[in-house]
């Protein structure tokens, strides 16, 4: 009897155990499926966020014009010969002034039909109301050029406007200003905001007692504005084919770069 009871307690220890085990090898195996579904995500519950800014103010070494030149014709060849001839003339006459052949480019070339409508007669009955119609007739093409100048020499802009102005371009556009070496000015300035954001973070981790040990982001926002006028040597108003030379005042162009960054921190 005592047997029987002893090999009882032993089954029932055997069992026990193995349940323990069971309930263990789970336990275990739900905690490395919560690991590994965690891999490759960044979790930093301690950071600071500083911001920097760097900022620079240059003068610009190149303004760009944009003209049109729209001519009509019966036909779509009459047209664009015209639009060529006019072009050509204002070329040549640009040559005079030096502007490199690549300072030079076509932005846009449309055709477009032009239309006129008349009325068309109808008869209507008696008493009856009859709506006005209309028929279109195909009377001719219109064909427009649009032409962007680069210049480096701002001497010659006034000279640049007032010549294009006399030679009857329409949709004269600008000045925009530029700078030639825009990307590298860029870089300085961000490297600025970025040196100006890492001393705020030395300095907000000394204050906080804390260690700074590494950067987990990054973020950037850019502007670049320019601010000139454009003015004429008289009062009267700028306009195609005015005889005097605009004035054309430069200005400053203010490039500025702002930076976010966060650390981790410990």
């Amino acid at each position: 009897m005592n047997e029987f009871l002893n090999q009882r307690d032993v089954k029932r220890s055997v069992v026990a155990v193995l349940v323990l085990l069971a309930v263990f090898l789970l336990v275990k195996s739900i905690n490395e499926l919560k690991v590994n579904s965690t891999i490759g995500k960044s979790d930093f519950s301690n950071t600071i966020s500083v911001s920097g800014e760097g900022k620079i103010s240059v003068v610009p070494d190149i303004v760009t014009f944009s003209f049109s030149v729209t001519e009509e014709g019966v036909d779509v060849k009459s047209a664009q010969n015209s639009v060529s001839e006019k072009v050509s003339g204002i070329l040549d006459s640009l040559e005079k002034l030096n502007i490199k052949e690549k300072d030079i480019k076509t932005l846009s070339y449309n055709v477009y039909p032009k239309y006129e409508f008349y009325q068309k007669q109808i008869i209507c009955p008696a008493g009856s109301f009859c709506p006005p119609t209309s028929e279109r007739t195909l009377v001719g093409y219109e064909v427009s050029q649009t032409i962007s100048i680069k210049l480096r020499d701002f001497d010659k802009a006034g000279e640049a406007l007032s010549s294009l102005g006399s030679l009857g371009v329409s949709n004269l556009n600008g000045p925009s200003f530029d700078v030639e070496d825009r990307d590298e000015l860029m870089r300085e300035v961000r490297k600025a905001a970025i040196e100006n954001a890492k001393d705020k973070a030395k300095d907000l981790s000394k204050d906080l007692g804390v260690k700074l040990v590494k950067i987990v982001s990054f973020s950037e926002g850019r502007n670049f504005r320019i601010q000139a006028r454009l003015e004429s040597a008289s009062d009267s108003p700028v306009g195609i084919g005015g005889s005097f030379e605009p004035e054309i005042p430069v200005g400053e162009s203010e490039i500025t770069s702002s930076v976010e960054i966060i650390y981790e921190i410990r």
